[in-house]
């Protein structure tokens, strides 16, 4: 019979590599067409001074606003009712996936988010004006938000690569999801509805890190 002491460091060891297992399995957040809105383009859209309206509640501070746009591409097709997530920033930001790009007749890259420079443009429509956008439309790039505890619990960093297992009829292995820590993040996969419609995933499915 095993000493009590290096019994209990056995049972430790297997509970700990149980919890780190555990926390390799993540939720999925589907993230379907949205832009971020600076605040001089606002004021063209929806009228000079106009404050975005809160219709839920995101992750780290951002909402989704009750106010939407459509959007308009160099073919002059159209996507309708497009929501704006606030707060404002910077810069507007347009965030597709890729079936969207093609029925707007652009070829936006795949980028981080912020990462605007020579990305594709288009036309943006709100009920007081229009904003003709140089750049600023981009496919996001997978990504995992992450609170430090849980990146830690399984050894990773702010903005490395990782792999994540979806399982499931229609599973398949996401490659080059980068890992993005904060304090204010709740640990979830951000995917675009491209994404998730092949591998059959819904917001609240798990995935699991492999890489």
């Amino acid at each position: 019979m095993l000493p009590q002491e290096e019994l209990l460091a056995i049972i430790t060891r297997a509970v700990l590599a149980e919890l780190k297992e555990q926390k390799r399995f993540i939720p999925v957040g589907v993230s379907a067409r949205h832009l971020h809105i600076s605040r001089a383009d606002l004021d063209v859209l929806y009228g000079p001074s106009y404050q975005l309206k809160k219709l839920r509640p995101l992750m780290a501070g951002e909402f989704a606003a009750e106010e939407t746009v459509t959007l308009v591409g160099p073919n002059m097709r159209a996507l309708e009712h497009v929501r704006i997530l606030g707060p404002e920033r910077q810069q507007t930001q347009v965030e597709l996936a890729r079936t969207d790009a093609v029925r707007l007749g652009l070829n936006p890259p795949v980028r981080r988010s912020g990462d605007l420079a020579g990305s594709a443009g288009l036309v943006i429509v709100g009920p007081k004006g229009a904003v003709v956008l140089r750049d600023g439309c981009i496919i996001a790039n997978r990504h995992l938000h992450m609170t430090p505890a849980d990146a830690r619990a399984l050894g990773l960093k702010d903005n490395v690569y990782v792999d994540v297992r979806a399982a499931g009829e229609k599973g398949a292995v996401l490659h080059q999801v980068q890992v993005r820590v904060q304090e204010k993040f709740r640990t979830e996969l951000h995917i675009d509805t491209d994404d998730a419609n092949a591998l059959g995933l819904r917001c609240g499915d798990r995935v699991m890190v492999v890489a």
